[in-house]
C-alpha cells in the first residue's frame, strides 16, 4: 500500500535535489509521508480585515486592506530606515523596514493597495506594523476566509525560501497528488463512537484549515488516532505476554496469615492493602503477573513486596528482589531480614562485594530451595545464579534496569515465568505510565503510613543563610542529622568540586563544633560508602554531598535537607532528595535555597515544592514544564516520536484512545473481523519499523 508516500520528496514540483538535501538534514523529511506529516504548530488567522481605527496593542496579529499615500527614506546608515504612510477610510498608519530596503522599496508605488499582516504597535498617536508581509490585492484574496498555517523550519531553510509559508506552497502541491490515497486507518465504530473526522479530511485540514471548527476536529482525530496505536502496541505487547507465558499460581496463604495475626509491626495503609489484593489476584491467576508499584518515598512498598513474597513461599517458590546499587540492596536486606528471620525464612544478600566462601553456600541453598528470599544487585542476574523455583521477580527501581537485564531475570526459571512486581519512588503522572510502561498493570500507593508526619518545605533566599544556619543548630543540639546538598554543573567536573569544597569550607567554619560527612560523585566507591556509613551511625552530624544521595538511603535520625542553589534543580529530582528526609516519626524540614531573581519556570518549581508533598501532583507539574522526553529519559520508549499529541495537554484524549485500544482488543484479540481490517493492515505495515503505529507510510 505505501507507494505513493514513500516517494522521495526531490520529486515533488518546487522542491528539487538540493532543497531536498536541506529538507532531509534539517527537518528529518525524505518522503511525500514525512512532509504530510509535518504538522503546522500554530494557525494565524486571517479571516478578518482590520480597519485602522480598530487596531490595538493588545492584538497579536492583524491584517489591513490600506493604499499607499507615500513613500520614504528616513535616517542615514545603520539607523536607516523605509517608511511607508499608507491609509483606509478611517485612518492613516506607517509600514517599516529596516532591512532588505531596497527590494521592498520596488514593491511599493503609489496609490496601489495591498493586504498588510503583522503585529501592531503604537508610537504617540500613530500606529506602525515593522517588517509587515504584503501581497496585492486581487479578488480572491480579499474576500479570503482562512488560517494560515505556521510551520516549524530553520534558518538554512529560510535562506533556500523554505520559511513557513514555503513549506506550505511544497504542501499545496503535494496535498492533491496525494489526498485519494491517503487511507483510512481506523473502524467505522471507532470513528463513529468517538465522532471523529475521516483521515483524509483530517489532513486536509491540518494544513488548510477552512474553519475553526473543523480545525479542531482534525487535531482530535490525529492525536486520538497516534495515541490508538500508540497505546494499541502496548497492550498488544501484554496479550503476547499474557497469553504465551503461563505464571506459576501461586495461591496459598498460611505464611501470610500467621503473619498477619502474630508479627506485622504496624497497621497497614488501606493503599498498601489494594495493592496486596490486586497483586494477590494477579499471583493465583496461572498467568504471569506484570505489575508496576508506584509510591512515594517512605509510602510502604517495601512491605508490600514482602508480604507478596510470603504469598509466594507459602505455595512452595522462592523470591528474589533486585536493587541497583550496593547501598540500597544492603538497605533492603537489612529491613526484611528482620521481617524473614520472625517468621523462619532464610534470606541472603548478594551484591560484588559478598565473599567467594558466602557465594558458594547461597549457591548451594538457592539450588536445594532452603534459602526462600535472595536480595542482590545486577549480581543476581550472573548466570551461576539457579534457583530450584524462582516464583517471585521483584525489581526496585525499574528504569535503571534495562529490558534485557530483567530478561535474565525471567529466565532464572524455565518452566514458569516468574511473576513481577517492579517498584519505582520516581511518581510518574498517569498518562506517562499508561505510555511508558503500558505493557505492565499499575498500581500507586498513594497515603503515608499512619503517624508520619508531612515534611514541611520552606523556601529562602541567600540573605536569609545565617537564619538557616540557626535553624541548622537547633535540630542538630535536639539530636538530628542535616543533609546539605549542592547541584551538580553540568559542564564542569571542577566547577562541581570547588562549589562543593567552598561550602563544606563555609559550613565547616560556622558550625567548629560538628562532624561533617562529605560525599561527591569524583570519590572511590569504598570512601563514599565509609562516609555514608559514618552518617548513618550517627558519627557525623551534616553529610555535606551532590546528589548521589538522592536514591534510597535510609537515615531515619536525619531530619533537616537544605538544597543550595534548588532553582538549578528539576521538580523530580527536588522532590527525590526531600524524600531523603522524613523518615523517622520526627518532624521534618526541607529549605530550598535559591538567589533571589528566578526564571519563571523556577519559581513554579520551588512554589510547587512549598504547596505539596504529592508526589503524582509534582510529577505533572514536571511533565507540563518540561515535556516527557526529559522526564524519564524517554527517548527509547518512543514516547517523544509523537508527532502531533502532547501527553501533558491530551490527557483525557488519551485516556479515550486507550479505552478504545482495549475494548478493540477485548471484542477482537486477533483482529480478523472484516470492520478491522485498516486497523490490522496498520498494524501489520508498521510492526517491524516503527515504534509510532500511527504513521502514514
Amino acid at each position: 500500500m505505501s507507494g505513493i508516500f514513500d516517494t522521495r520528496i526531490e520529486f515533488l514540483k518546487g522542491v528539487g535535489p538540493q532543497k531536498a538535501e536541506l529538507l532531509n538534514k534539517e527537518l528529518n523529511i525524505f518522503t511525500y509521508g514525512d512532509l504530510l506529516q509535518h504538522y503546522p504548530f500554530r494557525y494565524e488567522d486571517r479571516t478578518k480585515f482590520f480597519k485602522i481605527r480598530e487596531l490595538t496593542e493588545e492584538q497579536e496579529n492583524v491584517q489591513v486592506i490600506a493604499r499607499i499615500k507615500s513613500v520614504e527614506l528616513v535616517g542615514t546608515g545603520g539607523k536607516k530606515r523605509l517608511v511607508a504612510h499608507v491609509f483606509d477610510e478611517t485612518g492613516e498608519m506607517e509600514m517599516t523596514w529596516f532591512k532588505g530596503i531596497q527590494w521592498v522599496q520596488k514593491k511599493l508605488p503609489a496609490g496601489a493597495v495591498y493586504i498588510f499582516f503583522g503585529k501592531p504597535a503604537q508610537y504617540g498617536r500613530k500606529w506602525s506594523i515593522a517588517h509587515p508581509e504584503m501581497e496585492p490585492i486581487t479578488a480572491a484574496n480579499e474576500k479570503r476566509n482562512h488560517f494560515q498555517p505556521v510551520y516549524s523550519t530553520t534558518e538554512k531553510l529560510r535562506a533556500r525560501f523554505l520559511d513557513s509559508k514555503g513549506i506550505s506552497k511544497i504542501l499545496e502541491q503535494l496535498l492533491p497528488l496525494v489526498y485519494s490515497q491517503i487511507p483510512e486507518t481506523l473502524s467505522p465504530e471507532i470513528m463513529h463512537q468517538y465522532q471523529l473526522l475521516g483521515k483524509q479530511e483530517a489532513i486536509r485540514q491540518i494544513h488548510f484549515p477552512t474553519s475553526p471548527e473543523l480545525l479542531n476536529r482534525a487535531r482530535k482525530r490525529l492525536k486520538f488516532e497516534e495515541f490508538f496505536y500508540l497505546q494499541l502496541r502496548l497492550l498488544m505487547l501484554k496479550v503476547a505476554r499474557t497469553e504465551k507465558f503461563r505464571g506459576q499460581a501461586l495461591g496459598n496463604t498460611d505464611l501470610l496469615t500467621d503473619f498477619y495475626k502474630n508479627h506485622i509491626p504496624f497497621e497497614l495503609t488501606n493503599a498498601q492493602k489494594r495493592v496486596i489484593r490486586e497483586s494477590f489476584a494477579d499471583m493465583k491467576s496461572g498467568k504471569q503477573m506484570n505489575r508496576l508499584i508506584q509510591g512515594d518515598v517512605g509510602s510502604g512498598k517495601t512491605m508490600v513486596a514482602f508480604i507478596c513474597m510470603l504469598i509466594a513461599i507459602s505455595s512452595g517458590a522462592q523470591a528474589c528482589l533486585m536493587a541497583p546499587t550496593e547501598i540500597l540492596a544492603n538497605q533492603h536486606y537489612e529491613g526484611l531480614k528482620e521481617y524473614a528471620e520472625m517468621m523462619g525464612l532464610k534470606i541472603a544478600l548478594l551484591t560484588g562485594s559478598t565473599k567467594k566462601s558466602d557465594r558458594k553456600v547461597i549457591h548451594t541453598d538457592l539450588l536445594s530451595g532452603e534459602l526462600k528470599i535472595l536480595i542482590g544487585t545486577h549480581a543476581l542476574l550472573e548466570d551461576v545464579v539457579q534457583f530450584r523455583n524462582l516464583g517471585l521477580a521483584i525489581v526496585d527501581e525499574q528504569h535503571r534496569f534495562g529490558v534485557a537485564q530483567r530478561a535474565k531475570l525471567w529466565a532464572k526459571n524455565e518452566e514458569f515465568m516468574p511473576h513481577v512486581l517492579v517498584m519505582t519512588a520516581t511518581p510518574i503522572p498517569r498518562t506517562l505510565a499508561m505510555t511508558l510502561y503500558g505493557d505492565l498493570d499499575v498500581s500507586v500507593i498513594d497515603e503515608l503510613p499512619a503517624g508520619r508526619k508531612p515534611i514541611q518545605t520552606v523556601h529562602r533566599y541567600d540573605k536569609d543563610r545565617l537564619k538557616v544556619f540557626g535553624f541548622i543548630n537547633q535540630e542538630i543540639q535536639k539530636g538530628r542529622q542535616v543533609y546539605i546538598v549542592y547541584p551538580l554543573i553540568e559542564e564542569s567536573e571542577t566547577l562541581n568540586l570547588k562549589n562543593l569544597m567552598d561550602g563544606y569550607e563555609s559550613i565547616a567554619r560556622a558550625f567548629p563544633q560538628y562532624h561533617l560527612s562529605i560525599v561527591h560523585g569524583g570519590m572511590k566507591a569504598e570512601d563514599k560508602d565509609l562516609e555514608m556509613q559514618r552518617f548513618v551511625k550517627g558519627q557525623t552530624q551534616i553529610m555535606v554531598a551532590t546528589t548521589v544521595i538522592e536514591v534510597g538511603v535510609n537515615v531515619p535520625n536525619a531530619s533537616v535537607m537544605i538544597i543550595e542553589n534548588a532553582e538549578r534543580f528539576g521538580l523530580s529530582q527536588l522532590h527525590q532528595l526531600r524524600g531523603r528526609v522524613g523518615r523517622g516519626a520526627e518532624q521534618s524540614y526541607c529549605v530550598l535555597m535559591s538567589k533571589y531573581e528566578l526564571s519563571k519556570d523556577s519559581r513554579i518549581r520551588l512554589e510547587t515544592m512549598v504547596r505539596t508533598n504529592d508526589g503524582f501532583e509534582i510529577a505533572d507539574v514536571d511533565l507540563r514544564l518540561r515535556g516527557p522526553g526529559d522526564l524519564m529519559g524517554t527517548q527509547q520508549s518512543g514516547v517523544t516520536d509523537l508527532l502531533i499529541a502532547d501527553l501533558s495537554k491530551d490527557a483525557p484524549l488519551l485516556t479515550l484512545a486507550r479505552d478504545a485500544a482495549q475494548q478493540l482488543l477485548f471484542n477482537d484479540p486477533e483482529l480478523a473481523r472484516p470492520e478491522h481490517s485498516s486497523i490490522l493492515r496498520q498494524v501489520k505495515q508498521q510492526k517491524k519499523t516503527a515504534v509510532n503505529w500511527s504513521r502514514i507510510s
